[in-house]
């Protein structure tokens, strides 16, 4: 079942202190990705710029400063309202953006209704992802059928 929370909304680009500019963007949670939230931002371009990040990183961004690195997060005020501002760095370049905190908020909200925090997991089939990733392929067939382990495995304990 392939289920999304989506709300648009209008973020503001943050070029410079002296200009902002509106920025249409979609907030999309999706169940078989329960981890993450992905935000598409609808700029003059074809497709939409896409980030992805931990669903938590942003429930707590909108409390207090969270994230290091490539994607930060932290409350603050524009015009005297109270905004989540979103600090985005890639290779390519970074992007400061904020968004009203109540149609933020509301939707995470909504989210964690969906998927508690914790429940994660029950959805997220990352144990069948490892296993197809780290399973040999070829003439073996993938087990060690006398130790029940992969044939490279050194057994318990070992690193």
């Amino acid at each position: 079942m392939h289920i999304t929370i989506e709300r648009e909304l209008e973020m503001r680009l943050v070029v410079s202190p002296e200009r902002i500019v509106p920025v249409a963007a979609r907030l999309v949670y999706r169940l078989d990705d329960p981890f993450a939230v992905h935000i598409l931002f609808h700029i003059t371009s074809g497709s939409p710029v896409h980030w992805s990040f931990a669903r938590d990183l942003l429930v707590e961004g909108v409390f207090r400063p969270a994230g290091h690195g490539d994607v930060r997060i932290w409350p603050g005020r524009a015009e005297d309202r109270p905004v989540v501002c979103i600090a985005l760095n890639s290779p390519d370049g970074g992007a400061l953006v904020q968004a009203a905190v109540a149609p933020v908020s509301a939707w995470l909200e909504r989210t964690l209704r969906v998927v508690p925090p914790g429940t994660e997991p029950e959805l997220s089939d990352l144990d069948a992802g490892l296993r197809a990733l780290l399973t040999p392929s070829g003439p073996s067939g993938g087990e060690d059928s006398a130790a029940g382990r992969p044939p490279d495995d050194p057994g318990e304990g070992h690193c």
